[in-house]
């Protein structure tokens, strides 16, 4: 799996083999929280789409997964995210199940129905 840091604010997921990397267009592009954030929610999608893709017997081995986002303030945080699932080789006739396949990411689930968040400090 390779995720490219395609920019201060976006990510790509895409298979690459049995390694994990992180890559990006410049060697000053840190691997943020943001993007990794990002990257969680891309990985989970592709996996979820892969394995749908596996059981319907769809070709999936250029599927891959952008993630964008945008900020929101009053808390900084992120405010928007937008996934674009570039798979070239789904059939149009499917798209529509893709689509809800994809929804069923467990991240894309915690992200749509936050959970509570308790902080502690060791002893």
């Amino acid at each position: 799996m390779k995720i490219s840091l395609l920019s201060e604010d976006a990510v790509r997921v895409e298979p690459t083999g049995d390694q994990m990397t992180v890559e990006a267009d410049s060697p000053d592009r840190q691997f943020s929280p943001f993007h990794m954030l990002a990257a969680g929610l891309g990985y989970c999608t592709w996996s979820v789409l892969y394995s749908w893709a596996e059981h319907a017997s769809l070709p999936a081995e250029r599927l891959a997964v952008e993630v964008r986002w945008s900020f929101a303030e009053d808390p900084h945080r992120v405010g928007a995210m937008t996934m674009k699932i570039d798979w070239p080789d789904l059939p149009p006739a499917r798209q529509a199940a893709a689509k809800r396949a994809a929804a069923l990411c467990a991240v894309h689930a915690t992200l749509h129905h936050p959970p509570t968040i308790d902080v502690e400090l060791g002893a």
